[in-house]
């Protein structure tokens, strides 16, 4: 049975607290009715598998997967979100329970009319339609912590407006304790991956998420980063319509990815050629990268350029990272085992043995396989479902054997960012030259150079 979803009353009620100026805090309240659902949801599964322990019995993987993908089936929001990058991040999870969260739908069911309106009226005032020639009543999207509705500006301009859900603090921390229980699911059985800093990344950056004013300065971040580049396009801010839980920007039409699919090989190429652009000039020139290359959060035009739409899961890194980046793709290279170790260290990763080096580049050598050799290829030319899987189980695999590893927070969201880019590339049967778009980033590659660039874009939007 799935657990209770907020009925109308329950929104209704909450929307005349934000009406009446209830602050959107932490609150107690909120935090205690989510641990309640949550706790139903995965509290019989913990339960059951922590008798099997007791008992001995080996656990059943796939069933335990299976269940714990329909307990969270009737959750909406933080949850969701998480659980699903935790799904495409190579042995964060057990395969079993990647492909069972993978299924997991992020998108929340759409707030009514009514409730946008006090919705609304709590962020801008009463008079909030005054603001605007024109607000659609219908949402255009719907996702895990807010909706998006379209609107027109008094001056004409077509717009988007984020709004975020009420009580989205409460249900974060709520959803993020309970996160806790569902990886120790399988901690116990295996400990090839200790996931604590996988778990602290994810609840730092989706704090973050709930806070839009910080996610309009992302925006504006990645106007400035990528405003040189022509096949990329980014929303422009409108302040004057924008609070902490209202993102109001300017609208960008495009299709969905997935309408490329089948297209020409040369458009296909052309979009994840901008792809590429779109994710890496800001890691490579600025040291910051969006951490959510989800399918949703970019739309391509009829011109084959991009629309890069979400900015609430931006990491900057400091630029002795990226150059960590770098120093592995040449010790890869050039077979230089001391170089490999030094990047290693550079990202965060302690006590690390030969043999766990060893380990380590297996995974590595399968993500930059396509950056070393200078010709046209797919990203993956053993096209077996999901991009990376074998490599990673066989990582897995050995990692389980040596007493496994804990992989460092700033190591977190590269990885989804490499991997989520490697599925794009893959679905699109995009054939690039990896090597030369990667060595015209890197050509003159400097610290010196990055830190400059990274201070003077960061201080520019006041992050």
């Amino acid at each position: 049975m799935s657990p209770p979803t907020r009925t109308d009353a329950e929104l209704n009620r909450m929307a005349d607290q934000a009406g009446k100026g209830a602050s959107e805090v932490n609150r107690l309240g909120g935090r205690v009715r989510r641990y309640a659902q949550v706790s139903t949801a995965v509290g019989g599964l913990a339960a059951r598998l922590a008798g099997e322990k007791v008992l001995g019995i080996k656990p059943d993987r796939a069933r335990s997967a299976s269940e714990l993908r329909t307990a969270l089936g009737g959750l909406k929001g933080p949850l969701m979100k998480v659980a699903q990058i935790l799904s495409t991040i190579p042995d964060a999870l057990p395969r079993e329970y990647a492909q069972e969260l993978a299924h997991l739908q992020a998108n929340a069911p759409q707030m009514g009319w009514l409730f946008v309106k006090r919705r609304m009226a709590a962020e801008l005032g009463a008079n909030w339609q005054q603001r605007f020639a024109g607000f659609e009543h219908e949402a255009a999207a719907a996702a895990s912590l807010g909706q998006v509705h379209r609107g027109v500006g008094l001056d004409g301009r077509r717009l988007a407006c984020k709004l975020q859900y009420p009580d989205m603090a409460s249900v974060v921390e709520a959803d993020l304790k309970q996160l806790r229980l569902i990886l120790a699911l399988y901690r116990g059985y295996d400990n090839a991956i200790d996931p604590g800093n996988v778990q602290d990344e994810l609840a730092e950056r989706l704090r973050e998420e709930l806070d839009y004013g910080r996610e309009s300065r992302h925006m504006r971040l990645y106007g400035r980063m990528l405003g040189e580049e022509t096949g990329v396009h980014v929303p422009e801010v409108v302040p004057e319509l924008c609070t902490q839980r209202l993102l109001t920007m300017s609208w960008l039409d495009g299709e969905s990815m997935m309408s490329f699919v089948d297209g020409h090989q040369e458009a296909r190429n052309e979009v994840a050629c901008n792809m590429f652009r779109a994710w890496y000039v800001p890691f490579y020139y600025y040291g910051i990268i969006h951490g959510d290359p989800h399918l949703g959060n970019y739309t391509v035009r009829p011109d084959r350029t991009i629309n890069l739409l979400d900015f609430g899961c931006i990491r900057v890194f400091a630029p002795s990272f990226v150059g960590g980046v770098i120093d592995l793709y040449h010790a890869l290279e050039r077979d230089d085992h001391e170089l490999a170790v030094h990047a290693y260290k550079t990202w965060g990763f302690k006590d690390l043995s030969h043999e766990m080096i060893g380990i380590l580049n297996l995974w590595a050598e399968f993500l930059y396989a396509p950056l070393l050799e200078n010709r046209k290829r797919r990203i993956h030319e053993t096209e077996t479902g999901i991009y990376g899987r074998d490599v990673a189980e066989k990582v897995h695999s050995e990692l389980r054997r040596v007493g496994g590893v804990k992989p460092p927070r700033e190591f977190v969201l590269v990885d989804r960012a490499a991997v989520g880019l490697g599925s794009v590339f893959m679905r699109l049967k995009a054939e690039v030259n990896w090597h030369q778009m990667f060595q015209e980033l890197i050509r003159d590659f400097d610290l010196d150079a990055l830190a400059k660039r990274q201070s003077q874009a960061l201080q520019a939007v006041g992050l």
